[in-house]
């Protein structure tokens, strides 16, 4: 069956997870699983563990602020299910495309990256407003 909608966008990551599955112990037997996609961690990564807030968060991840948040959402409901039912989190790739950044972003350097931006966004205005006049 064909894919249907719009194809999603590209979420990018910082970096790949140091490890994929976190199990928890103390229960007999093979726990049940939830899944938690790449886009997912990031997610929780920025927000919970690096304090970016949705819109920092967002601009990391180079995604819209509202994307950012049902992203977000998911991934915590995911992971409360884990925690609360005993269930093991597999981190895996999703359906999307990831990107991974050259480097980390922290809120400083965040904060450069929009201003340098910001920059290049009023070089092009320039350029287009130079044209249209001459």
């Amino acid at each position: 069956m064909a894919h249907k909608g719009r194809p999603k966008k590209i979420r990018f990551i910082q970096k790949m997870p140091k490890i994929i599955q976190f199990s928890p112990r103390g229960r007999p037997g093979r726990p049940d699983e939830i899944e938690l996609t790449l886009d997912q961690f990031e997610a929780v990564k920025l927000a919970d563990y690096q304090g970016f807030d949705q819109s920092r968060g967002a601009m990391v991840m180079r995604i819209s602020r509202p994307s950012f948040g049902r992203i977000l959402r998911e991934a915590r409901k995911r992971i409360a299910d884990a925690l609360v039912n005993g269930k093991a989190i597999k981190i895996h790739m999703g359906d999307v495309q990831v990107g991974v950044q050259a480097h980390d972003f922290t809120l400083k350097n965040l904060k450069e990256e929009i201003e340098e931006f910001k920059a290049r966004t009023r070089k092009v205005i320039a350029g287009i407003q130079s044209d249209e006049a001459g």
